[in-house]
């Protein structure tokens, strides 16, 4: 992972940095609040260690600021103020994770990889979106200009191979594939069935459609220009 420092204490920073180094990861280190708010929105991280009391801005200050400017990089404090209500004031300032000074490397080294592990976590996409049109993979509920779009089960995962696909062509064969998982059979229209309803329901009320069939190719789904 690449990771953030920002530690006034010369010796603790070197400590961190080092062990953090040692098990693998690239850690950028700065010693001042202005200087680590300037990393954190401007370099993509994967977690930040922001320590409570820096020169030039605090830590809360730091991190209440990142999030502000929409920085989502999990944020761990540390801190020598280990009291129940600094540790709630680093969390509601938009830290994820506090840990109190002194501490044992390897607690420090397992919170960081934790962070880490959620942010990817939080990174798996959960909508497909192509121009106005979007589906929610959790809820597999579909949306265009943010109207409702009621799908059966199989329209649903057309929808969503054609998205997964966007911009590409589709065969009949690919479909069955991958959405009925049996072999190409030449005298079945369930595929132009099936394409039929969708594209009423997708492209019905909107002056420009988005799915299109390919004259003896297949179909494609793709925003309008």
């Amino acid at each position: 992972m690449r990771l953030l420092l920002i530690e006034d204490d010369a010796k603790t920073s070197a400590y961190v940095r080092k062990g953090l180094s040692e098990s693998g990861h690239v850690v950028d280190e700065v010693a001042d609040g202005h200087d680590g708010l300037f990393q954190a929105t401007t370099t993509p991280y994967d977690v930040a260690i922001v320590d409570r009391m820096l020169p030039g801005l605090d830590g809360l200050a730091v991190v209440k600021a990142m999030r502000a400017a929409g920085v989502a990089t999990p944020v761990l404090f540390l801190s020598a103020l280990g009291q129940v209500d600094e540790r709630v004031k680093g969390l509601r300032a938009g830290g994820d994770d506090y840990l109190a000074k002194p501490f044992v490397f390897s607690e420090l080294l397992a919170r960081v990889e934790a962070l880490g592990r959620r942010r990817g976590e939080a990174l798996v996409a959960t909508r497909l979106q192509v121009g106005d049109l979007e589906i929610d993979l959790l809820q597999r509920s579909a949306r265009r200009a943010g109207k409702p779009i009621d799908l059966l089960a199989r329209e649903y995962r057309i929808l969503e191979y054609l998205m997964r696909h966007a911009g590409q062509v589709v065969t009949r064969t690919m479909l069955l594939e991958g959405v009925w998982d049996y072999h190409y059979d030449p005298q079945t229209n369930v595929i132009d069935v099936h394409i039929s309803r969708l594209r009423h329901k997708i492209d019905k009320g909107f002056d420009k459609p988005m799915l299109q069939t390919v004259r003896g190719a297949g179909y494609c789904l793709r925003a309008p220009d």
